[in-house]
């Protein structure tokens, strides 16, 4: 069984424009990305149990850098840049679109991607382009359908298995799941695909705990002091 993360413990390191700017590859990045209305602040402040571990502002597109938050030793959520519905420049938009694919495609401790999309506009062309890249790079994607609350059961259910049966399109790693903010659906699934791709951290602690019981027995300690006579 895999370890489970406190999420509550998760807090701000640093903003960066560009994967150049963000700190050296160590432990494990997973990274949220989704268009600039799709709820993607509202839904990490909802994993983390914080209401305002990342800004949610009125104005969808205002978020323009890389986020990056440590959840644990070696375990952190990078929030990507919206996209997709901004009201910005057209080279703008440009500068983050290839700052996206940048990072998808060269950061190499990036472990994961979750894709957040409203469930009453999934799929869009941009969300797809994401997806695929993710794919060329052999991550695994969780995509969210977000917002799933404004739906009634049925429809609900009914546009997850339409979307389930369309991500089979994209081959590779790719799971769809329902999440809401407000009514916390689809939270405990969040966690545990986290937990899951965050593993490998736990692991290596471990097995560097067991070498370091096995060099101990190997080579004991020694009393170093001389016995007098």
């Amino acid at each position: 069984m895999n370890p489970s993360l406190n999420y509550r413990n998760t807090h701000f390191i640093t903003s960066a424009p560009d994967i150049r700017h963000l700190p050296p590859d160590t432990g494990i990045e997973v990274a949220f990305a989704g268009r600039s209305n799709a709820g993607k602040s509202s839904s990490i402040n909802r994993l983390c149990d914080h209401k305002s571990l990342v800004k949610v502002s009125k104005t969808p597109g205002r978020t323009q850098l890389i986020n990056l938050f440590k959840v644990d030793e070696g375990c952190h959520i990078v929030d990507l840049p919206g996209y997709g519905f901004a009201q910005v420049p057209l080279e703008m938009k440009k500068k983050w679109q290839q700052s996206l694919g940048e990072y998808l495609q060269k950061r190499e401790q990036l472990k994961g991607l979750v894709v957040l999309m409203d469930i009453r506009h999934p799929l869009r062309e941009l969300d797809q382009q994401i997806i695929f890249w993710a794919v060329d790079s052999n991550l695994p994607v969780l995509a969210l359908l977000t917002k799933c609350d404004k739906l009634k059961s049925g429809a609900r259910k009914a546009e997850l298995t339409k979307v389930r049966a369309a991500a089979v399109d994209f081959g590779g790693n790719v799971e769809v799941e329902l999440y809401s903010s407000l009514k916390g659906i689809g939270v405990d699934k969040l966690r545990k695909k986290l937990d899951s791709w965050y593993f490998p951290v736990f692991e290596t602690d471990v097995e560097t705990a067991d070498d370091a019981l096995i060099d101990a027995d190997a080579n004991p300690a020694t009393d170093t002091g001389e016995a007098s006579e």
